[in-house]
């Protein structure tokens, strides 16, 4: 069984953790707390998040600063940022947050529905292209082991089994894929289509050895 997806909740309010662990609480993926920009920074360095929930308002080093150093870093640049803040915040706030590449900005209070099925599916986005991943090594290890070197195609014994693995991924895809049609979120838009690309490049490829 694979890990369970992580998502780091990034917050200098205990209470505030605390709250945003308990919306989360029925979803299937592991919370990490960062009590500052600091923190979370740190966390980043040696775990990989399939989201961030950044608060913009924190002492020292703020959601803006702390997500500018994330975007630079070429590890953790592509982990998606949703912003939250108080419904007070400077009107700028919103611009500022998706300059900083935010994929999502709420402002507290804010609906736990509308939050869980924001992180529902972007962990579903995540798990999806680690499930890819995997099944893209898995085929090349296949194909390693069942070709002797040199060979220009593809036995016919393994094509059903590639097949077969393709099939599912491209069925967990449209999975996804309705997912995010039922949510109306323009922000899945990118992530999705990026994951749409690889699996139609992992289909183009299996055409081409059967």
């Amino acid at each position: 069984m694979p890990d369970r997806a992580k998502i780091l909740l990034v917050d200098d309010r205990e209470e505030n953790l605390i709250a945003l662990e308990a919306i989360l609480s029925s979803l299937d993926l592991s919370p990490v707390r960062a009590r500052s920009g600091e923190e979370a920074l740190k966390a980043l360095l040696s775990t990989e998040f399939a989201l961030i929930l950044l608060d913009v308002r924190m002492p020292g080093m703020d959601g803006f600063e702390t997500a500018a150093h994330i975007k630079r870093r070429e590890r953790t640049r592509n982990i998606p940022i949703i912003f939250l803040t108080v419904v007070d915040s400077a009107p700028d706030y919103a611009f500022r947050g998706y300059a900083a590449g935010a994929v999502d900005y709420l402002t507290k209070p804010f609906d736990p529905w509308v939050l869980r099925a924001k992180v529902s599916v972007f962990v579903e986005l995540y798990n999806m292209n680690r499930r890819l991943a995997e099944q893209a090594a898995l085929l090349r290890e296949r194909l390693a082991s069942e070709l002797p070197e040199g060979t220009p195609s593809t036995p016919a014994a393994v094509l059903p089994e590639l097949s077969r693995r393709l099939t599912a991924v491209e069925d967990e895809l449209a999975r996804v894929r309705e997912l995010a049609r039922k949510s109306n979120d323009p922000a899945l838009t990118g992530p999705l289509s990026d994951l749409t690309d690889r699996v139609l490049h992992l289909r183009a490829g299996f055409d081409a050895l059967s």
